[in-house]
């Protein structure tokens, strides 16, 4: 019983609390409507009990707005830092394919500078497109073949020195044996006027990248530093096609000939583009005319032409 008219009491006094509360809201509300409100001793009593909720709520906003600014902000700074990431990933592949054009451009440069200087050849760009794995200093692919005009034996050039010369062709592609080939030889020559030194270059298995010339007479006139050019015997390589540099010398197995490290023209580790020389209007060389007999040895020669036709008659 007595529990009940406590509870009874608090009942009462919360209404009468929220009645006291609604009609002093109604007041402020009915004078400030009208333009008649006047700080009386109500009023001023109602805006001290309000002022700590006004208070309380005025601070709660303003964290509220703080919190949501801070995390606008957040987002806004993530989703820019996104943006800014692709950009310079984007910026990063530009700056790798224009490098790959500059190095693409110069070694097309290279190739144009040298068809223009080799106009006794007709000259077709190619790509290398592969190394065959197990022989990696001996031959290539490039993507010209039997629809380019490509034939076996033709010469491979770049703007800087010689290749080789193409072995097998398909219609897309072509397989071009390089002057580092243990089987590859080309004729050549000491390219100083006071030397004229003939030899052949062949590739060599102590040193895959750096062949070496052979068949040089022992007392011949070559010099550390002296250029080697194809000499145009064979028929395969035009003459005057720039090969390497000797850099060191040494005499064979049997003592009566020289060997002569070459340093190549061309750095095959980084060869990408080549030309092929599908024609040549350059005049071969002139046979080797053999050497002048004396006045003895000419007349000994001719007795026996004469003593072979007697014979013969």
């Amino acid at each position: 019983m007595i529990d009940r008219i406590g509870r009874a009491r608090q009942s009462g006094r919360k209404i009468w609390s929220l009645l006291f509360v609604l009609l002093a809201l109604f007041c402020v509300i009915f004078f400030a409507a009208r333009g008649r409100f006047q700080a009386t001793a109500s009023t001023k009593t109602v805006g001290t009990v309000l002022a700590p909720f006004e208070i309380a709520f005025s601070y709660v906003g303003q964290q509220v707005q703080r919190v949501s600014s801070n995390l606008w902000e957040i987002a806004t700074v993530h989703e820019q830092n996104k943006m800014l990431k692709n950009e310079i990933e984007q910026l990063r592949q530009q700056n790798t394919m224009a490098a790959e054009y500059a190095a693409e451009n110069a070694r097309l440069r290279e190739l144009l500078a040298y068809k223009q200087s080799a106009q006794q050849f007709d000259l077709l760009a190619a790509r290398v497109i592969g190394r065959d794995a197990a022989l990696w200093t001996s031959t290539i692919v490039v993507d010209r073949g039997s629809k380019d005009g490509v034939r076996e034996n033709m010469a491979v050039v770049t703007g800087k020195g010689l290749v080789g010369r193409v072995t097998e062709v398909a219609p897309l592609s072509s397989k071009v044996q390089l002057i580092l080939d243990v089987r590859s030889s080309v004729g050549t020559l000491v390219q100083r006027t006071e030397s004229r030194v003939t030899g052949i270059v062949t590739g060599t298995l102590d040193n895959p990248y750096m062949p070496q010339m052979v068949n040089i007479p022992r007392n011949a006139d070559v010099q550390d530093g002296d250029i080697v050019i194809t000499s145009g015997f064979g028929g395969i390589y035009p003459k005057g096609i720039p090969v390497g540099q000797i850099v060191s010398q040494r005499s064979d197995d049997t003592g009566l000939l020289k060997v002569a490290q070459i340093e190549t023209a061309v750095d095959f580790q980084r060869l990408e583009d080549v030309a092929i020389i599908t024609a040549s209007r350059e005049a071969p060389p002139a046979p080797i005319q053999p050497a002048p007999l004396s006045p003895g040895a000419a007349a000994a020669a001719q007795v026996s032409a004469t003593q072979a036709k007697a014979a013969g008659q």
